[in-house]
């Protein structure tokens, strides 16, 4: 048995959708803005910033923006396999890898983030800090995809609270 501890952690939660449109919400700019972010920009080494339908590879540099953060996120594309799996790096040097895995009529997804140091601030901000930010954004994935809702706060500008990223639930 695996046993909890701070280096990863694991969520998973079943959504009754098409594994095409659950790799699509992974995959591209335009499929991850559908249901989490503001901005997404993946950028090939050779040939400059893919469009926002192109699928993302194996090397793209990525920057993310989210709605009610100022902030942003840049990494790199690790794995993508066209299907069921992608790979990034993602809170400085951690990973996260989305697997798609069919199951009784729904899809499986399970993300799973590692390489988390385990200094107090990584503790706090990356562990505690991630692991609850993908549990909001993968049950808003699943209002997504199975009730044509977004449960994450777009209308209302948050930014100037300084604790809404620790106290709002939908950001």
């Amino acid at each position: 048995m695996e046993t909890l501890n701070f280096h990863s952690f694991t969520k998973k939660i079943y959504i009754k959708a098409p594994l095409e449109k659950l790799y699509w919400c992974w995959a591209c700019s335009e499929g991850l803005c559908s249901w989490f972010l503001r901005e997404a920009i993946f950028t090939q080494e050779k040939d400059g910033e893919r469009t926002l339908s192109e699928s993302i590879q194996a090397g793209d540099r990525y920057t993310w923006r989210w709605h009610n953060w100022d902030g942003k996120e840049e990494g790199t594309v690790l794995h993508a396999n066209g299907k069921d799996t992608v790979e990034f790096t993602f809170a400085g040097k951690t990973q996260v890898k989305v697997e798609l895995i069919p199951e009784k009529g729904s899809v499986l997804v399970a993300l799973k983030q590692y390489h988390i140091p385990t200094d107090e601030e990584s503790k706090l901000h990356i562990h505690v800090g991630c692991s609850n930010g993908w549990t909001f954004w993968l049950a808003n994935l699943k209002a997504y995809l199975e009730h044509n809702i977004l449960l994450h706060e777009k209308e209302l500008d948050l930014r100037a609270v300084p604790m809404a990223a620790f106290e709002y639930v939908n950001i």
